[in-house]
């Protein structure tokens, strides 16, 4: 039973991203696709059908465009100044692309390597992640070399805390960042392979 359990558990799981964009991708190419169809239907005197994909497509391609240079950074900047005085929208922003941000190659970058430190006291375990060694003047009054460790919360990995912990004191684990991120997001119910117990 527990088997069956956890293999539910890790199927939905895994199901629900990815419902989730199927489901959106869908809705938004319906949405152009009824958008621009009337245009074109009217223009050519027929429908073209799976004319909403092609928008999408050279949508998002033209956003990837403007944001990769220098007037788009500032244009983006702008708009989300604008956007943070809409309560209810900022939250809803600001929560998915900080999601979004985690999950990115980028934040993968920040994060080197999964690791295990004892905390809040000694025989008590936390998952974290390897961000570099930490520089400066803190570094410099202490007699170990400090590691910085990002101590997500679950399961919103995108708040936690920063914890200085002495590179004697850290177990490196050897899964991956995206495993380690399962196994916070889903609060221990999703093991990576490579630790599932035999």
């Amino acid at each position: 039973m527990k088997r069956i359990k956890h293999l539910f558990i890790a199927g939905f799981l895994t199901l629900i991203p990815i419902g989730i964009t199927v489901y959106l991708l869908y809705y938004l190419f319906l949405i152009m696709d009824n958008f621009l169809g009337v245009y074109i239907e009217n223009i050519l005197g027929y429908k073209i059908p799976g004319i909403g994909v092609a928008a999408v497509l050279i949508i998002i391609f033209f956003t990837g465009f403007i944001i990769t240079n220098i007037i788009g950074v500032r244009l983006l900047s702008l708009a989300e100044t604008l956007l943070k005085k809409l309560p209810l929208a900022s939250k809803i922003y600001f929560a998915s692309k900080q999601i979004v941000q985690a999950f990115s190659m980028q934040g993968k970058q920040v994060f080197n390597k999964v690791a295990l430190i004892e905390y809040p006291r000694k025989g008590l375990f936390v998952v974290g992640f390897v961000t570099g060694e930490f520089q400066g003047e803190v570094q410099d009054k202490t007699a170990e070399r400090l590691i910085n460790v990002f101590v997500p919360t679950t399961p919103n990995p995108t708040s936690g805390m920063l914890v200085l912990v002495p590179d004697s004191d850290i177990i490196h684990l050897n899964m991956t960042v995206e495993d380690g991120l399962k196994l916070i997001i889903s609060a221990g119910v999703v093991v990576p392979e490579s630790i599932v117990p035999s």
